[in-house]
């Protein structure tokens, strides 16, 4: 029966394994609309055919298809309320589960000795999602794209009124790829070189929203696929994983000219022990002022001393042993944002290179590893 004449007298009826089925809920639980302003988008798309139960929810910017192994006994579709289906599936014994469309877009969800029946809504009233394009789609690896993601997604703004910086920039090359993301105070750049792009010519420049990187990494954590397809559109983003297609509405707007501020002649160089330094830097930083969260660096000869201090809390000073032997020189910066480059860099190794009080320090891994790895932060005034 082909599904339309389906959708007409409302069938569908299925039978999924409860852990096949919570996997996928699980993994779109991040794209359903927590906001319930369009009732439609608190809802799950369920079509059912062939083998297959295909999972669809969006909240307009960014949508996830997936899909789980199902028997099906009458091909059809139907809406449910994702956050309660979820959560009542959870809480099911692990067995098979039986889904069927009844009358009035309701739906019963049979398990064991559990029989439900849940509200659902007209499947004329979800959104159409575009689909995979045909032609141009980029083949990169899994590993690669989350190490871009690890590295800079933390630094992408989450000011909203700051729209083109909320996002992070991703370039393909023929031969590299690199990831780019501001909020205006600091910078992450990494760049993985050593790769062949199939079909990429030149510079293809996109901006991927926050949004979307977050669910990424998320479906990249989760997923044991070796590569993501990557395609966009006029208007629409689409990361493939898998079973898994992840569509995201572009940002518009013109990136920073990000490499204007990639520090030239940063010349005094400091290598660190990077546990040491975020050790130091989160004792001192407990001494901080609560609004600028302002640590001083003060360079002397073979050692680093960190200081912070504020008028409700007091002060603290601690220091770490590093080889430097220019001038003395004191320079501030936020403690979160040193913090935040040390968690991402997962290097023993840290190099600090500044030029003045003044000017940007950029920071990145003291060995090399695969990525090419620089993060860039502007002084405080201290």
């Amino acid at each position: 029966m082909p599904v339309a004449a389906a959708e007409a007298v409302g069938t569908m009826e299925i039978t999924v394994s409860k852990s096949e089925l919570l996997r996928e809920l699980t993994a779109t639980q991040g794209v359903v609309e927590r906001k319930t302003t369009i009732p439609i988008l608190s809802n799950y798309l369920f079509e059912a055919a062939g083998d297959r139960l295909s999972l669809t929810a969006t909240d307009l910017d960014l949508s996830l298809r997936t899909s789980c192994n199902a028997k099906v006994k009458k091909e059809g579709s139907c809406t449910i309320p994702a956050r309660k289906l979820h959560d009542y599936v959870k809480l099911l014994p692990d067995a098979d589960i039986t889904i069927k469309l009844l009358e009035n877009h309701w739906v019963s969800i049979r398990c064991g000795r559990s029989n439900t029946k849940m509200v659902g809504m007209a499947k004329s009233n979800f959104p159409s999602l575009p689909a995979f394009p045909t032609s141009g789609a980029v083949t990169i690896p899994a590993q690669v794209l989350r190490g871009l993601i690890a590295r800079t997604a933390f630094a992408i703004s989450s000011e909203e009124s700051r729209y083109t910086l909320n996002g992070a920039l991703m370039l393909l090359k023929p031969e590299s790829i690199a990831m780019v993301a501001t909020d205006g105070h600091r910078l992450a750049h990494c760049e993985r070189a050593g790769e062949k792009f199939e079909g990429v010519s030149g510079e293809l420049k996109t901006l991927v929203p926050k949004k979307a990187m977050d669910e990424l990494k998320s479906l990249l954590d989760s997923s044991d696929a070796e590569s993501v397809e990557f395609a966009k559109d006029e208007s629409t983003l689409f990361f493939r994983i898998g079973s898994r297609l992840l569509t995201s509405r572009q940002l518009t707007g013109q990136f920073p000219n990000y490499e204007a501020v990639l520090p030239k002649d940063n010349n005094r160089i400091i290598s660190m022990n990077a546990d040491e330094l975020n050790s130091a830097i989160l004792r001192v930083a407990q001494f901080a002022d609560e609004r600028s969260r302002a640590v001083r660096l003060k360079l002397e000869k073979g050692e680093v001393k960190l200081s912070a201090s504020s008028t409700e809390s007091g002060e603290s000073e601690d220091s770490i042993e590093a080889p430097y032997n220019g001038d003395p020189m004191t320079i501030g910066f936020n403690a979160a944002y040193l913090i935040d480059f040390l968690k991402a860099a997962g290097s023993s190794e840290v190099r600090l290179e500044l030029k003045d009080p003044q000017s940007a320090g950029q920071l990145r891994p003291a060995e090399g590893d695969d990525y090419k790895y620089r993060y860039i932060v502007m002084p405080m005034r201290i």
